[in-house]
């Protein structure tokens, strides 16, 4: 079975079965005495919509609400798919149109360069129009803790 992915979050809104759901990601500094001296600690905020899910222990007590503090996790086989599509596919379409168009053609660097940055731009906007259908895919869900 997939590794899962946990953070805790607290809970903006509840709508049906899903819920707007607000992280706080923190690097490993945050956690140190030393951070109000240093400036490399940091904390970001994250929001997302989340599936809400039962588990045997808010079958007994109330619902999720507004304000309820809740564990979001995701599929770690997910998160490297993400990684893939995001980052890794778009940098092997861009070698690709660099070393295609540098083997069959006599353009300059410029140009070259150029047209490559461009497909890396195609490539996102092919991307964003699957876009509906990869959220299906990449589903957050979410327990009462």
């Amino acid at each position: 079975m997939d590794e899962l992915i946990r953070h805790t979050g607290v809970v903006r809104s509840v709508s049906g079965g899903m819920a707007h759901v607000e992280i706080v990601q923190t690097s490993a500094c945050s956690a140190c005495k030393a951070r109000s001296m240093c400036m490399s600690s940091e904390s970001r905020q994250k929001e997302m919509d989340v599936i809400l899910v039962e588990s045997q222990k808010s079958k007994v007590e109330s619902p999720i609400r507004v304000g309820d503090q809740v564990e979001v996790e995701v599929r770690e086989r997910l998160a490297w798919k993400a990684v893939l599509l995001a980052y890794i596919l778009p940098f092997i379409v861009m070698l690709g149109v660099i070393v295609a168009l540098d083997y069959l053609t006599c353009w300059s660097e410029a140009v070259v360069g150029t047209l490559s940055l461009c497909s890396i731009a195609l490539y996102y906007i092919g991307l964003s129009a699957f876009k509906h259908r990869l959220q299906r895919q990449f589903t957050f869900t979410a327990r009462k803790m």
